[in-house]
């Protein structure tokens, strides 16, 4: 493609580089001039103007971005995302259904490899989306670029990204109660979790904080995943809940997470079914650890013990309303004392 600023007299039929206010109105970058066009550029005093033209085999914006958005989702429907029409060199990826996004990190990376004006930009690998929601965007930096770029692009991103459906319809929810504990406090945060996935929740069964308890209710529970909120926090493989599961016939597969909040999960399996341990930090509605696991297991993406290790890394660190600052303050409290002077003895 060829940039650059020319006479008036070379430039019909070339692009717009840069938008040009006028009297008589706005010419918009991108805009193919026409000798009318040029005219009124004339009558301001206008002698150049900044333009792109194309070379022969070079595409122009909006055609390659449609290019690689559909080799990206060569079958919209079947990926769950659809796109959106072309303009100024963008095409968005769009989530058609709630889901959570898997994508070929390594297939992406080379898409954006291949040329600096051929960029693709997504949402972090498993996000959750609901309907609606942007996953990517291909943008064609320049008004053009060379089509073979253009197709090694292509080749690179063949169905490389796409919206994982909830594979699951129905959930149970066993929560254990202690005395003074937060009860079903948090059963409607719960509820809006399994809602945004288009999961059904079963009607809440609540059991008394022990192992036997939760173990028959874990066994008797309908659905096609058992989620457990404990009423005191889960705190070694060993406790109450883990227990429960190995009790009701099923296993534990991982306990702990390096998430903050979100400590305290644990995930396995029972009756064919995965279980999970919530953290007390889901009984608030606010993201944590839990729903990165919840979102991959109804979309049935496998999670394993090595998965949940990655999540910490780019951890999501976040304070809690129920934890008011407590790292916060103990800085505070050693910085504090780090300014105090020190007496010695006379």
């Amino acid at each position: 493609m060829r940039f650059g600023a020319v006479p008036l007299d070379e430039a019909e039929g070339a692009m717009l580089a840069h938008s040009v206010r006028l009297s008589s109105g706005k010419l918009a970058k991108g805009r193919v001039l026409s000798a009318e066009d040029l005219a009124a550029l004339r009558a301001e005093g206008a002698e150049r103007v900044t333009v792109a033209r194309l070379d022969p085999g070079d595409m122009a914006e909006n055609e390659a971005a449609l290019a690689l958005a559909r080799a990206l989702v060569p079958d919209p429907g079947a990926a769950g995302l659809r796109l959106t029409d072309p303009f100024t060199g963008r095409v968005n990826l769009i989530a058609d259904h709630p889901g959570v996004v898997a994508m070929d990190e390594a297939r992406l990376t080379a898409v954006n490899r291949v040329d600096p004006m051929i960029t693709l930009a997504t949402v972090p690998p498993f996000q959750q989306m609901a309907p609606g929601g942007m996953v990517g965007t291909v943008k064609i930096i320049s008004y053009g670029v060379d089509g073979a770029r253009v197709a090694e692009a292509c080749e690179a991103a063949q169905g490389a990204i796409r919206l994982a459906r909830p594979a699951i319809s129905r959930a149970a929810l066993v929560v254990s109660e202690i005395a003074g504990g937060a009860g079903e406090k948090g059963v409607p945060a719960v509820q809006g979790r399994l809602d945004a996935l288009g999961i059904a929740m079963e009607a809440p069964v609540l059991v008394p904080h022990e192992t036997g308890a939760i173990a028959r209710a874990v066994a008797e529970a309908p659905g096609d995943l058992v989620l457990i909120l404990t009423g005191s926090a889960t705190s070694d493989p060993r406790d109450v809940a883990p227990e429960a599961v190995r009790a009701a016939g099923g296993r534990v597969d991982r306990f702990g997470m390096p998430v903050d909040p979100g400590n305290l999960l644990f995930l396995g399996r029972q009756g064919g079914r995965p279980v999970i341990g919530l953290p007390g930090c889901a009984r608030s509605p606010a993201l944590n650890g839990a729903d990165w696991v919840l979102a991959r297991v109804a979309c049935g993406i496998e999670v394993t013990a090595d998965d949940i290790a990655r999540m910490g890394v780019g951890g999501l660190l976040k304070e809690i309303p129920t934890r008011p600052q407590p790292r916060a303050a103990r800085a505070r409290r050693e910085k504090e004392g780090a300014r105090q002077p020190t007496h010695s003895s006379p």
